[in-house]
């Protein structure tokens, strides 16, 4: 059916949901034939949205009114998501719905930009499943709130700079007492409050300034409490940096991602340049695995953080690593070529331009870490049109409560090198 100019933002209109988009939206047809996508809907269920945009193909709306409930939707037992805040979008679904739209969601975008490219040939998609990281709440070691006009620190309401100052069921306990709610201290208006507990078990909180969306925090303004400088330990392995600096949310995620990496690693056949790329490295996490697999050999690093890479690093002291302070995109045209690469790259992906950059230094094995579904299927089709195939892949939820997952795939050429 064709969609026809009738539906106007403000309109009210009836629609039943039928599947979940990227995102964490529900979808469902408008009775033109517009996709509306909403918040905080679930599949099955028939409810009263409001417009807030409508296009040409498709609306966004909100959720007024439920008339048929599905069976999987749950009470919100976070207090800052029933206030409105942007953290928990999954908290109204049960853990069994939750990892099956993350299922449904990746599945979706790697048949379409992915399985063309023949990247996925032999894999079948129907078998995967997502794996939980426990716990599945208090598992956030670390948050990042913004500070009202009174100075009170909270997490910004959904798609608003509004802050709400409730707790989040992600977030350890003890990241808010006398930072977050009543009696709490004051901070600097406009500021970002930073509060991390490391894995001593001490506490940090640190102020620096709001920063774009999606880039990262690097300066410290102000230590309110603790040193400021982070000890995490993945195993025997100690890591030290600044508050600021990106280390993984979920307590249980560095292992099992360093973990994953090293078996991978470890996998298929002996390597013939026992040499390795760490690329988006941050403060080494994967490079004691990667070392483990090539017998002791080279890495490099690279990362533009400079509060990730101006430390050394105690699990990295005993071995041969090379760090560069630098845009993956510049810091690999200067390394010798690598046998096995590992990138973790930000949320808008590596990019066809990277890929090919590191394809073109003949990796024998490639493992690469992707918390988009969509920028991370585009990524393996610019490996595919590389020549390289996926041999694993498995899907974690690291961010349970939310529509955020981590995808990890093992990629080797199709002709070996």
């Amino acid at each position: 059916m064709s969609a026809q100019p009738s539906l106007t933002p403000g309109d009210s209109i009836q629609v039943t949901f039928h599947a979940f988009a990227h995102g964490g939206e529900a979808i469902a047809l408008a009775n033109d034939g517009r996709v509306v996508f909403v918040h905080g809907a679930l599949p099955g269920e028939t409810a009263t949205v409001k417009l807030l945009k409508v296009k040409k193909r498709w609306a966004r709306g909100e959720l007024l009114e439920i008339q048929q409930t599905s069976p999987d939707r749950v009470k919100v037992g976070c207090p800052a998501a029933a206030a409105g805040a942007g953290c928990c979008d999954f908290a109204h679904m049960s853990e069994s719905l939750q990892r099956a739209a993350k299922t449904e969601v990746l599945v979706g975008q790697l048949e379409k930009m992915a399985r063309p490219s023949g990247v996925l040939d032999g894999i079948d998609l129907t078998a995967i499943s997502v794996q939980a990281l426990a716990p599945t709440t208090g598992w956030r070691t670390r948050i990042r709130l913004g500070t009202d006009a009174q100075g009170r620190a909270g997490f910004r309401k959904a798609r608003s700079n509004d802050v709400v100052a409730e707790r989040c069921t992600q977030a350890m306990p003890e990241l808010f007492d006398g930072i977050v709610g009543d009696g709490a201290r004051r901070f600097t208006p406009g500021s970002e409050i930073v509060v991390v507990i490391d894995s001593l078990g001490n506490r940090h909180v640190v102020e620096t300034s709001k920063v774009q969306r999606g880039r990262r925090v690097e300066r410290i303004d102000r230590t309110v409490e603790g040193s400021g400088n982070i000890v995490e330990m993945v195993g025997n392995d100690r890591f030290e940096f600044p508050a600021t600096a990106f280390w993984q949310a979920h307590r249980s995620a560095p292992s099992a991602y360093a973990d994953l990496v090293r078996e991978w690693s470890l996998a298929g056949r002996p390597y013939q340049n026992n040499s390795g790329w760490d690329l988006y490295g941050g403060v080494g996490l994967f490079v004691p695995s990667m070392s483990a697999a090539l017998g002791g050999g080279p890495v490099a690093t690279v990362d533009y953080s400079k509060s990730a890479m101006a430390h050394s690093q105690p699990a990295l002291a005993s071995l041969d690593v090379n760090k560069v302070n630098s845009r993956v995109e510049t810091g690999i045209r200067s390394l010798p070529p690598a046998g096995l690469v590992v990138l973790d790259p930000p949320r808008t992906g590596a990019g066809d331009k990277v890929i090919h950059d590191i394809a073109a230094a003949s990796p024998q094995r490639v493992i690469h870490i992707g918390c988009d579904p969509a920028t991370f299927a585009r990524d393996l089709a610019s490996w595919g049109a590389c020549g390289y195939h996926v041999t694993e892949i498995k899907v974690i939820d690291a961010f349970p409560g939310t529509h955020h997952f981590e995808t990890l795939a093992c990629l080797e050429p199709l002709r070996p090198h």
